[in-house]
């Protein structure tokens, strides 16, 4: 038994649980054990409930650092404030420099309008404007990028993207699941600034208590992950997942599942099956959406998965891409010990579907927040299927494991919201209340389940001796400290 006298232990007291951690950053005693044992440690006085440190399964930290020095759009209210923003941008750029930003949504046009290039001309100055839309499925563009891009002025549309079109066959200005095509212009931000929005980003979702997040990001961002480590400067764990199309890459180079240590790991890969449903993209067994990978592409993707012991994040939305998703990943099963494919998203899942997350051993990474989110969206196009949408209740009944994030900053990134949303919130809505979740099963899922998802149930997400001292301190259901391997990481100011 670890000694709690050590020099460096930490007893965190005055909250509920006392934990006692190492030095090393492990737990070594929960409860009426760790005042006992913890007689000459240092005292850390915090006071609330004491939470196994909340983890999120799913976000984009790129997107995030990306809001820190684009045009971030997630609150812009109406089509004509966003012009005005994207014209102020313009005005300090060069003429040849591009005007980019995200998180605008197809609220700011419920007047009737729709996304014009024209208009973003005319605001930008004639200048190459890209703008994600807040699924991250659409791109508004002006004249200029969409030429620089290759969109074809008439059809058809290259695959996977789905371009809008005026009534003489010109694209309008969206272009749908046609991210990249913009995003291989664009320039890249500043290394040093970047590093720096980045570490803001991290601190800033420790101070929502977590502890840990699972990023499906671009390269850049996991260079960057790497410098700010080198330096001691993560204030959480982050297991990160490679672009799909780098695979054989990785593959080549040795690169494998669990590479690094126990702040920064390499997990697998992340594909897109389909689109989404706020694009209209997400692929329907009924018809319509977007098959971003054939069944031939999937047959390989889990064959390359399995040779290179990287595991598979499959973004899947619709149905249909569910379905397809885990028929593919039958190949897998039990081609080695580490095999642990995820299911992103999985917002519309046949019940007939649901026994094959079994079969295949595939994790359900979830994120509770779309569904409050999308509700009016999914009445509206998937009427009829809702009672399927969501269905964390089925899945957690049906022991398919859930692990929950956020799709941040798609949503909100704070766990205590997506706590609300998997359970009082269905219930008070109304809106297929059998598929909420308890508190516990939920909570379960924002901390086994999400280290579970990463392959690291034996360290990560439970108050138990030998784990890791990852805590999440909430008073009156706000979080109100953040602790990472024993170390207070994020605190509130206390309100006496």
């Amino acid at each position: 038994m670890v000694d709690g006298s050590r020099p460096g232990s930490v007893l965190f007291r005055g909250v509920a649980p006392e934990v006692l951690a190492s030095g090393d950053g492990s737990i070594v005693a929960v409860g009426r054990a760790a005042a006992e044992m913890g007689a000459g440690a240092t005292v850390v006085e915090l006071e609330g409930r004491v939470l196994p440190g909340l983890g999120d399964s799913h976000l984009h930290l790129h997107e995030l650092v990306r809001l820190h020095l684009d045009l971030d759009l997630s609150r812009t209210r109406t089509a004509a404030e966003l012009l005005r923003r994207v014209a102020a941008r313009a005005r300090r750029l060069g003429p040849q420099d591009w005007v980019v930003g995200g998180g605008w949504s197809g609220r700011l046009f419920a007047d009737g309008a729709a996304p014009s290039r024209r208009a973003l001309d005319r605001a930008a100055g004639g200048r190459p404007v890209a703008l994600l839309s807040q699924d991250e499925h659409s791109v508004w563009a002006s004249t200029r990028a969409l030429e620089m891009a290759g969109i074809p002025w008439q059809g058809p549309d290259p695959h996977p993207m789905v371009v809008d079109r005026d009534p003489d066959g010109a694209p309008s200005g969206v272009v749908r699941e046609g991210g990249p095509a913009f995003l291989r212009l664009i320039p890249r931000p500043d290394g040093p600034a970047y590093e720096r929005a980045l570490e803001r980003v991290l601190r800033q979702l420790a101070a929502l208590g977590l502890c840990s997040v699972h990023s499906m990001d671009p390269p850049e961002t996991y260079f960057a992950l790497q410098r700010l480590h080198s330096r001691g400067r993560l204030p959480l764990r982050v297991t990160y997942n490679l672009p799909a199309d780098l695979m054989e890459d990785a593959g080549r180079l040795g690169l494998r599942q669990g590479l690094g240590d126990s702040w920064l790991r390499l997990y697998g890969v992340k594909a897109f099956v389909d689109g989404s449903l706020g694009s209209g993209t997400a692929e329907m067994r009924g018809g319509g959406g977007v098959a971003r990978l054939s069944d031939g592409d999937l047959r390989d993707l889990v064959e390359l998965s399995t040779r290179t012991e990287l595991n598979l994040c499959l973004h899947a939305i619709g149905d249909m891409a569910v379905h397809r998703a885990l028929r593919a990943l039958r190949a897998g099963v039990g081609s080695w010990p580490g095999w642990r494919p995820r299911i992103e998203h999985a917002q519309l899942v046949d019940p007939a579907d649901v026994a094959l997350f079994q079969e295949v051993g595939a994790v359900a990474s979830m994120q509770p927040l779309h569904a409050p989110a999308d509700r009016e969206m999914a009445d509206r196009l998937w009427s009829g299927l809702t009672g399927s949408a969501y269905a964390w209740g089925r899945l957690a009944r049906a022991g398919v494991r859930l692990a929950f994030g956020s799709d941040a900053p798609v949503e909100s990134a704070d766990p205590m919201l997506g706590l609300e949303a998997a359970t009082v919130w269905r219930r008070r809505a109304g809106w297929h209340p059998e598929l909420a979740l308890t508190r516990r099963e939920a909570l379960f899922a924002y901390t086994s389940g999400v280290a579970f998802a990463g392959g690291v149930e034996r360290h990560e997400g439970r108050l138990r001796p030998g784990y890791r001292c990852d805590l999440t301190v909430v008073r009156g259901g706000q979080v109100v400290a953040t602790v990472v391997g024993g170390v207070v990481r994020s605190a509130a100011p206390d309100p006496t």
